[in-house]
């Protein structure tokens, strides 16, 4: 179901572009915007397991800065290359220990944990 600005194209499909709002048959649910019928701008996703990314997408992928909080209540906040974790950003656990860094898809090399007492002057 889609809420928001749509066109049809020459084949007369429908396209999604603008500010809008597509939730799917299996729970998925994106607010923002969108252009040529992809996820393409600021919004927020939102996953059946609870999981949500909010920030910017392009072409239907995490790409640029954006906050990723995981089902069990962590979370990265930082810069995505194409659905990637990348460049700096700070990935917080569930127990509330901060890592701050350089994030490179599935590695993350020289992380820095930070120390209570760093946290909370920041």
């Amino acid at each position: 179901m889609s809420e928001g600005e749509c066109s049809r194209s020459a084949s007369g499909a429908m396209v999604r572009s603008g500010v809008g709002k597509h939730t799917t048959a299996s729970g998925v649910i994106y607010t923002g915007e969108w252009c040529e019928d992809k996820m393409h701008g600021r919004g927020t996703l939102q996953l059946p397991s609870g999981a949500k990314y909010e920030g910017d997408f392009k072409e239907n992928m995490y790409h640029g800065t954006g906050t990723y909080t995981f089902p069990d209540g962590s979370v990265y906040k930082g810069h995505f290359h194409m659905n990637r974790f990348e460049g700096d950003g700070v990935f917080v656990s569930q127990q509330g220990l901060v890592w701050t860094g350089e994030f490179h898809s599935q590695v993350a090399l020289g992380l820095k944990m930070q120390h209570e007492s760093e946290a909370k002057q920041t």
